[in-house]
């Protein structure tokens, strides 16, 4: 039996990429989801496809750059189901734009959307969660792990996940399972929605998106990770190595850095 299956899970940033992904292959478990995003026509979607495969299957609207927004999703949310077994906190918003160029409120926004929305989130929901099998998933990024060119306050955001949720992890030892994800690059459209500089949409499909891991490898390869009872997964190709020189041959990975295109 799956430990998926019947489990009440909840998935932020479900209406596409891992996300979607994520909740396609638990439906396919047979949990019982509630997704969240901004967009609900596409949230409507996946649960028309999540529903061919288990019964119970919820969408919630929610905006994590709204805090009424997250209050209200988080409030319908614990009205529709009796607890929270998984949060897969995967929402967020991707960056291309230097530190020095990027505006301060465009630098706030993404902390809102990657960082606090998240944090209250969970807040909100920890009173729901089953003390018996309770789960937080955290989608980072493999830059939640190094810094990277035109990824300033989206690698500082993810940083600022790790740390936080961390420190969950050890407060609530036997309570709560805590498995923090951190994709390189992934086929997803997050390219299209990352803020540049001024703030504006990015507006189209990066290379290494287009030419990164499908997102339902990357799906699968998370819930084998949080089956293992894993606190750090990376799923990768190469910037696997950029991870290992910045802990160990700090030179070797700025210059490799300077050198990768951002896209």
């Amino acid at each position: 039996m799956s430990e998926f299956a019947s489990s009440y899970v909840v998935i932020t940033g479900a209406s596409s990429g891992i996300g979607k992904a994520l909740a396609e292959a638990l439906a396919r478990q047979k949990s019982r989801l509630v997704l969240l995003a901004r967009r609900l026509p596409e949230l409507e979607e996946v649960k028309k496809n999540c529903l061919q495969h288990t019964d119970e299957c919820h969408v919630v609207a929610m905006d994590l750059s709204d805090e009424s927004s997250i209050r209200q999703a988080a409030a319908t949310l614990l009205g529709l189901i009796p607890r929270v077994d998984i949060l897969f906190n995967n929402a967020g918003i991707s960056q291309r734009g230097s530190a020095r160029e990027s505006t301060f409120e465009t630098e706030k926004h993404i902390m809102q959307v990657n960082f606090l929305g998240p944090v209250l989130f969970t807040k909100l929901l920890f009173p729901a969660f089953n003390p018996a099998r309770a789960g937080i998933v955290i989608t980072s990024s493999v830059v939640g792990l190094f810094g990277f060119p035109t990824r300033s306050t989206y690698a500082a955001s993810k940083h600022a996940l790790h740390g936080y949720f961390n420190t969950v992890a050890i407060e609530e030892a036997g309570k709560i399972h805590v498995l923090v994800v951190c994709p390189g690059r992934i086929n997803t459209p997050i390219s299209y929605s990352a803020v540049e500089a001024s703030g504006e949409a990015h507006g189209k499909m990066d290379p290494g998106q287009a030419n990164g891991i499908p997102a339902d490898v990357c799906a699968n390869q998370i819930l084998k990770a949080y089956n293992r009872k894993k606190h750090l997964v990376l799923v990768a190709k190469g910037e696997r190595l950029l991870y290992w020189f910045s802990k160990f041959v700090p030179p070797l990975y700025r210059l490799i850095s300077r050198k990768i295109s951002p896209v």
